[in-house]
């Protein structure tokens, strides 16, 4: 018996992207492009972007895509065979999520537009693969609940939490024995620039990250450490464990992704180089590790890792963060969608590169918060918070 296991093929896994045609999106081609025997891409799900969302359903063989712009649905038909089906709308997404020949999501969609086809991916019992941190942030306590009520994984894709993840897996003891978990940045490109110095700060320049090659939203959220902040609240209902146990600490090199500190004084630390197939590798194919295209580390090249305290003073974004998280209910919500409106603001030219915390500072300090139990209670607080966030910023 033991040997007609080992001789047994390797399980596939099938998998719906929702948001192929963005960074997270093409990286996860990438790794079922490296793994064919082990993924088989069966749907694909972009937002208005129809060249390219064509261009992979044509290289992925799939036969089912969804435009979340459905105004283009019509020129994306036009663009496919007639046996691939085109999902339209937000509906369009559920759709896709849902659909029986998956057996995991891949949810990378930037903003709360992912929130819906999240939940009806989980509904119809799919495993569901993180990227989207807003989710979590906006809908913990729904997400995690539906979750555990369908018996399905929460996979985080964040490099962060994938570390997290894999450094926790396998644990016996679970987070009862976890001291802390500390999450790594990079301290993004003005860690080292004085505090008065900010206000001049340009889009271009929020834009250039030291280390990581991302979107224009998460990539700006890395500058103000406002990612770091979605990332602590996220932790906190992937993991189980409380906003007082979960710490940030700079590493420029962005080798080590996170660590978990355990109440022994041991750390377990995940390394890796800085590309984003290795947590979408992990995520797709877990329980197992399997060998792909991915580099190894080359330690005798690393020279030097480098930790320090980040900044809070000077980027109030993981107070912010940290003050969502501990009132809990729907002020996370309002932190996340003030946030997305104040980087738009400051894209557009509206707001200085401070305007941003400015902003999401104000915005909470005027909401009373309420019971985030029901998905319309969330996404209520998020309009809210969007329309406070744009009068603010002068919209």
């Amino acid at each position: 018996m033991d040997t007609a296991r080992r001789m047994s093929p390797p399980r596939k896994r099938r998998v719906v992207i929702l948001g192929s045609t963005g960074s997270i999106g093409t990286s996860a081609l990438k790794v079922a492009r490296e793994l064919p025997e082990r993924i088989e891409i069966v749907g694909l799900a972009a937002g208005s972007n129809t060249g390219a969302l064509a261009a992979q359903a044509h290289a992925t063989g799939c036969r089912h895509v969804a435009i979340h712009d459905a105004s283009r649905a019509d020129e994306l038909r036009a663009m496919l065979p007639g046996d691939i089906t085109v999902h339209a709308g937000t509906g369009g997404l559920e759709a896709l999520a849902a659909m029986a020949e998956a057996d995991i999501v891949l949810v990378a969609i930037v903003g709360t537009c992912g929130l819906h086809p999240a939940l009806a991916a989980i509904e119809a019992g799919k495993d569901l693969a993180i990227a989207s941190k807003e989710i979590l942030v906006m809908a913990g306590e729904v997400i995690t609940a539906a979750a555990e009520r369908k018996g399905v994984k929460l996979l985080p894709v964040d490099s962060e939490h994938n570390a997290i993840f894999q450094c926790l897996d396998g644990h016996r003891g679970g987070v009862a024995e976890v001291s802390r978990l500390v999450l790594t940045a990079s301290g993004g490109p003005f860690r080292n620039l004085p505090a008065a110095e900010l206000v001049h700060v340009t889009p271009g320049q929020a834009l250039n990250h030291p280390t990581w090659d991302m979107g224009p939203k998460i990539t700006i959220d890395s500058a103000t450490l406002f990612n770091k902040g979605l990332e602590m609240i996220e932790a906190r209902w992937l993991f189980g464990i409380g906003m007082e146990k979960i710490d940030v600490v700079i590493h420029p090199q962005s080798i080590i992704h996170s660590m978990v500190e355990f109440i022994d004084g041991s750390v377990l630390a995940q390394m890796s180089r800085t590309d984003m197939c290795f947590p979408i590798q992990y995520a797709l194919t877990w329980p197992e590790r399997v060998k792909g295209g991915l580099q190894a580390l080359d330690f005798p090249t690393l020279a030097k890792l480098e930790f320090e305290a980040p900044r809070e003073a000077d980027f109030p974004a993981l107070m912010l963060a940290r003050r969502a998280g501990v009132a809990g209910g729907t002020l996370p919500a309002v932190f996340n969608a003030a946030n997305e409106v104040a980087v738009d603001a400051f894209r557009a030219g509206r707001i200085s590169f401070p305007g941003i915390w400015q902003c999401v500072e104000a915005v909470m300090n005027q909401h009373r918060p309420g019971p985030s139990s029901t998905l319309d209670a969330v996404v209520a607080a998020d309009e809210w918070a969007r329309r406070e966030a744009a009068e603010h910023c002068g919209a």
